[in-house]
């Protein structure tokens, strides 16, 4: 089964209104051409209004880095599905390895956030993968399959099948460090089998699961061409639209 690859840029905390305005513009001139990929951009909060009137019609879409599971209420700084929906965007990342480091995200409350997503029709990019201490433990495979089987718990096959999975081996974010390319097969592969087996094989057939982990240029296309790696979620070489759209040009040709 051919599955459509999908470039995903994370910005993390960076870039201004202003900033990230110019630099859609730029992407969006860049990649007008490019439709054997699906190219997503997520910018932080209080960017992603403008950038979305940037990106109407085009080939980009919009993605939020997090979403509250209640629609609305007294949750001071949180921000609901339905308010991202409000403003177009299509896509949000939930359970990044930042957010479960730094901000208390569980396996439960990933579960929650996917739930209200999904309910409002965006598409979720699930993120799971292991830290340094657990890969050299050798429990990978371990904490792979608790975050897997505790992110999605309660959903159904055709809900599993309108997911993301965002594969991502902690160790690997922002310290130049890449899993290779047959270390990353292996863990994605290793998720499409379990969701073989929680799930049926059609439905590990059709969700796509990106790799993230210091994907750069040099080594995209190396990653893009394995059976199990169906895109990349992009950190820091997302900020730069020189790379970013070497990152997906490169794709497109491992692709082919």
């Amino acid at each position: 089964m051919m599955r459509k690859l999908i470039i995903a840029g994370n910005w993390k905390l960076n870039k201004t209104s202003r900033e990230a305005i110019e630099f859609v513009t730029l992407l969006k001139r860049e990649l007008c051409d490019i439709s054997g990929v699906d190219i997503i951009v997520c910018p932080p909060a209080t960017a992603l209004s403008d950038v979305q009137d940037v990106l109407t019609d085009s080939n980009i879409a919009l993605g939020a880095q997090n979403v509250y599971w209640e629609d609305e209420g007294a949750f001071t700084g949180e921000v609901s599905a339905p308010l991202l929906k409000d403003i177009g965007v299509q896509y949000v990342i939930i359970g990044h390895s930042e957010r479960r480091q730094y901000f208390g995200e569980t396996d439960e409350t990933v579960n929650k956030r996917l739930a209200a997503a999904l309910k409002h029709g965006l598409t979720p990019i699930v993120c799971v993968g292991e830290n340094l201490t657990e890969r050299e433990k050798g429990r990978t495979f371990e904490v792979l399959e608790k975050q897997c089987r505790g992110g999605l718990d309660g959903l159904e096959a055709d809900e599993v099948e309108k997911i993301i999975i965002a594969y991502e081996p902690v160790w690997a974010i922002g310290t130049g460090k890449t899993a290779t390319a047959q270390q990353a097969q292996e863990a994605h592969k290793f998720i499409r089998d379990l969701l073989a087996e929680m799930y049926n094989d059609d439905t590990a057939q059709t969700v796509r699961i990106q790799y993230g982990g210091s994907v750069k240029p040099e080594n995209s296309a190396q990653l893009m061409s394995q059976p199990d790696i169906d895109g990349a979620l992009v950190g820091g070489a997302s900020l730069k639209a020189e790379t970013f759209t070497e990152i997906i040009k490169n794709s497109c040709t491992a692709a082919q």
